[in-house]
């Protein structure tokens, strides 16, 4: 990955604060990074959205040197909890926090520094391990998957191929890099010689906007709370002349939302893409064609380039007929080695063996085009009757527009949480009716905020787990 950057030369990789850095200046700070590890071992990256976080990420992978992908804001406390169960022999982070974890500082380089630690006993690092990503970035959990050279450039190729990235091509860091779906925009960005611009800057800053257009930015991408609040920001009246492409995942969109960008992009010549994907196949796994979107709104797709998506029933039994839910398993190159829970783990081979089963229940139509219908484990019996979570907050976002609400809960008792005090007293009676079951399965809950990563998803353990919920 990233071994053949070079011939990019002086086209443009990275805009950071309106300075262009051409390929030929990526690759040196990359491998001067690499070097100063001089050898396979494990770091850990503590990753932000700027030119020195990326740099170390592509050295990293272009000299084999095995990196776990952490958030920079992570809790110390957290990160070093990580830090003890998998010992990394180097980290790669933020100056500021240099001294935070102990060690010795070897390499500082535009504001971030290499840290060398004392680590007797590393643990043993399988051939084909690349990539360790977590699967709850602010949790400190150390479960964590494991993405192998050949998934990279599997995904990487595929999403090439569908998206069709070429040089010109500019996409913007407005999602976090130690997620997967932002990190899958470096990857393809810098594999197709085509540019990123690196800012830490938020949608909800004027500046991010003035950037976007300054910089020509042609691509831009999010997660369902992404285009929630881009349509509260009146993202349909902006003038961004140089945006041909619009993406998704990251989760189910509205389908009111999905109508609503698939038009307007439809209507102004633009593409929307959704898509589907998971750490656990390295970032993609699904997409629907820009031709679809309108036709199809609500629904995920087929499977990428190279992949493919079964649906089986309860007793795993493959279902051939449409229109019937099951849990959709994927198949592809990109489908990672396994999880790991401790360092032992890292030595471990291909478990999952081009195979996942992702938990989502599907439905695919006559045209061979998936729709999610929920989470196998967002599922809630009440009275015996199979409640879907996600399509509860979809009701309660069409009933009260503007509201952020959440559900969670057990077995007989849904959970609605809201930030909108002002629907507190409807929430249960307009659930009861339109669900048919009785008042007391339902409680809401005013809070404060609904807990979300950084990336924008809801954080449902931790809105459960909430103190000061009041309802």
């Amino acid at each position: 990955m990233f071994s053949d950057l070079e011939r990019y030369g002086s086209a443009v990789a990275l805009v950071e604060e309106g300075r262009a850095v051409p390929y030929r200046e990526l690759v040196a700070a990359a491998d001067r990074v690499a070097a100063a590890v001089g050898q396979r071992a494990l770091v850990f990256l503590f990753c932000t959205n700027t030119a020195a976080s990326i740099a170390g990420y592509v050295g990293f992978l272009r000299h084999r040197i095995v990196p776990v992908m952490v958030d920079a804001a992570l809790d110390a406390g957290l990160a070093a909890h990580l830090i003890e169960v998998y010992h990394p022999a180097f980290l790669w982070l933020p100056e500021g926090r240099a001294e935070a974890f102990g060690g010795r500082v070897v390499l500082r380089l535009e504001g971030y520094a290499l840290v060398a630690r004392e680590v007797a006993a590393p643990f043993p690092l399988h051939d084909d391990l690349a990539l360790l990503m977590t699967t709850s970035g602010s949790t400190g959990s150390p479960k964590l998957v494991r993405q192998s050279y050949a998934n990279l450039a599997a995904n990487t190729s595929s999403i090439l191929e569908y998206l069709h990235i070429a040089p010109e091509e500019r996409a913007i860091t407005n999602l976090p890099m130690h997620y997967v779906y932002g990190l899958s925009i470096i990857n393809t960005h810098l594999a197709a010689g085509a540019s990123i611009v690196v800012t830490q800057r938020t949608l909800f800053d004027r500046a991010f906007w003035s950037l976007v257009r300054e910089a020509r930015v042609t691509s831009l991408a999010g997660v369902p709370y992404t285009y929630a609040m881009l349509a509260r920001l009146r993202f349909f009246r902006m003038d961004l002349p140089d945006v041909r492409t619009l993406t998704q995942a990251g989760g189910k969109l509205d389908p009111e939302l999905h109508e609503k960008f698939a038009r307007w992009a439809e209507e102004n010549g633009r593409r929307f893409v959704v898509m589907y994907g998971a750490a656990e196949a390295t970032a993609r796994m699904g997409w629907l064609p820009p031709e679809l979107s309108l036709a199809k709104a609500g629904a995920m797709g087929c499977a990428i380039p190279g992949g493919r998506f079964s649906l089986v029933d309860e007793e795993g039994a493959v279902i051939e007929a449409a229109g019937v839910t099951g849990e959709l398993v994927y198949e592809g190159a990109n489908v990672a080695l396994g999880y790991a829970t401790c360092g032992a783990d890292l030595a471990k081979g291909d478990e999952w063996h081009g195979r996942y089963v992702t938990g989502d229940m599907a439905q695919r139509d006559a045209d061979g085009i998936y729709t999610i219908v929920g989470r196998r484990k967002r599922f809630l019996k009440i009275f015996g009757k199979r409640t879907n979570l996600e399509e509860a907050e979809h009701l309660l976002r069409q009933q009260f527009p503007g509201a952020e609400v959440a559900c969670a809960g057990r077995d007989d008792e849904m959970h609605v949480y809201t930030t909108a005090q002002a629907i507190v007293d409807g929430i249960v009676p307009f659930l009861s009716a339109k669900l048919g079951l009785h008042p007391s399965a339902f409680r809401a809950r005013l809070v404060a905020e609904i807990p979300k990563n950084t990336a924008g998803k809801t954080l449902y353990r931790e809105l459960e787990n909430m103190e000061g919920a009041k309802g």
